[in-house]
């Protein structure tokens, strides 16, 4: 069911299957090696099912994940390695600012970034295209590099007969996605390194993912897939790119996103209960997530669950749709996916019990978690979730923020170990042998049963074992050998009972540890940081800033969160082109860089910019923020809005180097822009009194009623657009001097609640002119004899108003969404 989900209507196209044929296995059916050695499955790791590119799935990121995709000619795989020194060679990509463009400098291949100067020399020279997409922590990428773009004979090869092209896919998601739709549908799968050949004028006819650099088994190397290429470019070349031609004219017509003429939106009630139950049909019970491994945090899933649950509380379904979300996330919590030392979630774990993870750190999973965690706080009341959502900020404040208020993009998963060596390993940064923890927590607790040591107590917490407590199935490469990936086994209580301790007492020395583990730690080479400031992630960061630090009255939370925004804004906001740019980079002397010309902001930048200022706004009422919310959405329907079809491109249709206007129809790793947007729009409808936006809201949802209806599984996101437009908006407005403490009470009675379709605005006379402007309906509300009063209102017909944050609090919690919806 999921794969289906997974799987875009493109591939299961007939005429594209035929295509899929004829462009891969066929193509290399004359050279496909015939060993009977040991086996690049065995070589490469284990063999696992097909995951989507958006996941960042084992498949093609793990380093001890492989896939064989269903051609049988293409393999799917990813994640890091270190740069050839010393610098023999130098290329263009030298002049880049992307880190991972920049790891590939020095390379004897004679690389170009994506753009004109390369186009025009395939075109000029009459060369096929080498198109290599990949990012920085991807491990594979950099195996990839390793073996096969660091060789001198690949090297010439590759210079002599192509013009070559390294694309990051986090700079250019547009490129990207063109190219992987071509490789899902010509292969069956894909993934990162992505290796596709071009035409001149852009057109893929051959395509695929990892190669090895000389042949396997039954899979070609890349000099045997070079080499063919070559000879069918010289010799067959009409056929090349007739094929290309023909499966791209297809994809254009199987990617089609669009709604039917005077549609309306499907039925929200039957999609979000279709969505709950194929969750639950894919729930893993014992620990939570949705299949058995390798599991990923998927917080699209646990969002919609919890939105589910606030709709349906009294039903069973609500309950269940509770009760997964929150079980989940207190597995994850304490497995090894979660960083116990150093804070934040790793991407995604091995194992069905969270407990050995793939060690990279992305920026995308940290914002959106830490929204899951705090709402999750909100919805139990549980301490535990909520510092959780603040451990994961802590993270992000210390190794993945900058200076001028941006955040980096991710942490790798690879590290040089500290007993020495050159070689790279998986999770060196993280795990612990017993004898490490022994030698750091030696001192004997006063009290504890036996004598037993800071380090008794702790090993025994954390499930550390002498002998490693990794399992030899999650490290076939032995990496993880003999270490321990801390995970919790024991609640404290138990812990503190089983070395006859006080509870307290027990947690105090666990905390005192964890701080003298995370000191030694610091001490051992770091992974690999990109730097890389992305406009669309820092939006999320944006978003789980503000709502974290509004849900736990946090100030210094609030602040940062500020700050972010101005980052966004100063550096990422061209006023003159009205333009948001893509990203900009660290440079050597920690200062913000800009490449020129800048890449221009795609759809995701500003639906995740829009999201995450009107998050800003709910969280400091300064209206500042919701006008560039106004002025950044009407920019992004100028941009992207697809005027006959509805919904948004991803990219701006107009660059005719993007072969496929495609519109992101799954919720993935990320959510999709158009997912967000729906809410956006609907929010933004009501902000600014705009009701064209609530219009075009309902034409995005409509745009994406198939989906939706078929496998809304695959959008969870946009279900939840799609509930809140059937429940109607809730409009809480707060009349008060802002920072005054009646006024702050109210508002915090509202954040503490989880509220999905609530609208929060504040008013105080004139200090809200952008408001009033578009709102004249708040000028009838005022404060109660000069007392901070709330209005609980619909399409602003509003209940009394209430002074009292107690009653505010029951009257928000008595509201029933079914009704509302009558």
């Amino acid at each position: 069911m999921i794969r289906v989900a997974w799987r875009r209507s493109a591939s299961t196209n007939s005429r594209v299957q035929h295509a899929r044929l004829t462009a891969a296995a066929a193509f290399l059916r004359a050279e496909r090696p015939q060993q009977n050695s040991g086996g690049h499955a065995r070589a490469l790791r284990r063999v696992l099912p097909l995951h989507p590119p958006g996941d960042r799935s084992p498949l093609h990121h793990h380093p001890q994940t492989a896939c064989y995709i269903s051609s049988s000619v293409f393999m799917s795989m990813a994640s890091e390695g270190t740069p050839s020194i010393p610098h023999k060679h130098t290329n263009r990509l030298a002049e880049e600012r992307s880190p991972y463009l920049l790891q590939h400098a020095h390379n004897p291949v004679d690389w170009y970034p994506w753009g004109q100067d390369a186009f025009d020399r395939a075109k000029d020279e009459d060369k096929p295209i080498f198109l290599s997409v990949g990012y920085s922590t991807c491990h594979w990428c950099h195996v990839m590099e390793r073996e096969s773009f660091e060789d001198e004979e690949i090297g010439k090869i590759l210079s002599d007969n192509f013009v070559c092209i390294k694309v990051d896919r986090e700079e250019r998601p547009d490129v990207d996605k063109v190219y992987m739709t071509f490789v899902q549908a010509t292969s069956g799968g894909g993934g990162w390194p992505m290796s596709v050949w071009l035409t001149p004028d852009l057109r893929p006819f051959i395509g695929g993912t990892y190669f090895p650099p000389t042949d396997h088994v039954r899979r070609p190397g890349l000099k045997t897939v070079l080499n063919r290429i070559i000879e069918q470019w010289q010799n067959n070349r009409p056929a090349l790119e007739s094929t290309g031609e023909r499966i791209l004219e297809e994809l254009k017509k199987g990617t089609s996103v669009a709604a039917e003429p005077g549609a309306g939106p499907p039925p929200a009630r039957d999609v979000a209960n279709r969505c709950f139950q194929q969750l639950a049909h894919s729930y893993e019970e014992e620990y939570g997530g949705f299949r058995d491994a390798p599991k990923f945090p998927t917080p699209v899933n646990l969002m919609f669950l919890m939105s589910y649950w606030s709709v349906n509380r009294s039903t069973s379904e609500g309950v269940e749709a509770l009760q997964m979300a929150l079980h989940t996330l207190r597995m994850m919590a304490l497995g090894g996916i979660h960083d116990h030392v150093a804070q934040g979630f790793h991407r995604y774990s091995t194992d069905s019990s969270w407990h050995v993870p793939h060690f990279e750190k992305m920026l995308y999973d940290q914002a959106q978690l830490a929204v899951a965690y705090i709402t999750a706080s909100q919805v139990s009341g549980e301490q535990l979730f909520a510092d959780v959502a603040k451990d994961v900020l802590l993270y992000v404040s210390r190794d993945l923020s900058d200076k001028s208020g941006g955040f980096y993009s991710a942490e790798d998963a690879d590290s040089v170990s500290a007993t020495g060596g050159p070689e790279k390993r998986e999770g060196a940064f993280c795990v612990w042998t017993a004898s490490e923890v022994r030698e750091l927590l030696p001192e004997v607790v006063e009290g504890a049963t036996g004598g037993a040591t800071q380090a008794d107590i702790f090993m025994h917490h954390y499930g550390v074992k002498e002998q490693g407590n990794v399992a030899p199935e999650q490290d076939p490469h032995g990496e993880l050998q003999g270490q321990n990936v801390l995970i919790v086994r024991y609640s404290v209580e138990l812990t503190a009972a089983r070395f006859g301790l006080s509870a307290e007492r027990a947690q105090e020395l666990l905390a005192e540890a964890r701080g003298k583990m995370a000191e030694a730690r610091e001490g051992r080479p770091r992974p690999h940081l990109d730097t890389k400031m992305l406009a669309s992630w820092n939006g999320l960061m944006l978003s789980a800033y503000a709502t974290v630090g509004a849900a736990l009255g946090d100030k210094a939370l609030l602040e940062r969160a500020v700050r972010a925004g101005k980052f966004l804004r100063e550096q990422l906001w061209d006023a003159d082109r009205q333009t948001i740019l893509r990203s900009c980079y660290r440079g050597d002397e920690m200062e913000v860089q800009q490449i020129s010309p800048p890449i221009s902001g795609f759809l995701d930048d500003y639906a995740f910019v829009v999201c995450g200022v009107l998050h800003l706004y709910e969280a400091t009422l300064q209206t500042e923020w919701l006008q560039w919310a106004e002025e950044l959405q009407l920019r992004q329907d100028a941009l992207f809005w697809d005027q006959q079809g509805g919904g948004y491109f991803c990219s701006d249709p107009s660059d005719a180097t993007v072969l496929l206007r495609l519109k992101e129809d799954q919720d993935g790793a990320e959510p999709s822009a158009n997912s967000v947007s729906a809410s956006n729009l609907l929010r933004l409808s009501h902000y600014c009194g705009r009701q064209e936006w609530l219009q075009r809201s309902q034409q995005l949802l409509a745009a994406f009623s198939d989906r939706l209806t078929r496998v809304p599984i695959a959008l969870p996101e946009m279900v939840q657009a799609l509930m809140a437009e059937h429940y109607k908006l809730q409009q809480i407005v707060i009349c008060g001097q802002r920072d005054a403490p009646d006024t702050s009470s109210l508002l915090a009675a509202v954040h503490s609640l989880f509220l999905p379709h609530k609208l929060l605005m504040h008013t105080d006379g004139d200090a809200d002119g952008f408001l009033r402007a578009r709102l004249p309906v708040l000028s009838s509300m005022s404060r109660r004899g000069g007392v901070a009063a709330a209005y609980v209102c619909q399409d602003f017909t509003c209940s009394p108003p209430v002074t009292d944050p107690q009653e505010l609090r029951r009257l928000l919690l008595d509201g029933h969404p079914e009704r509302r919806a009558d």
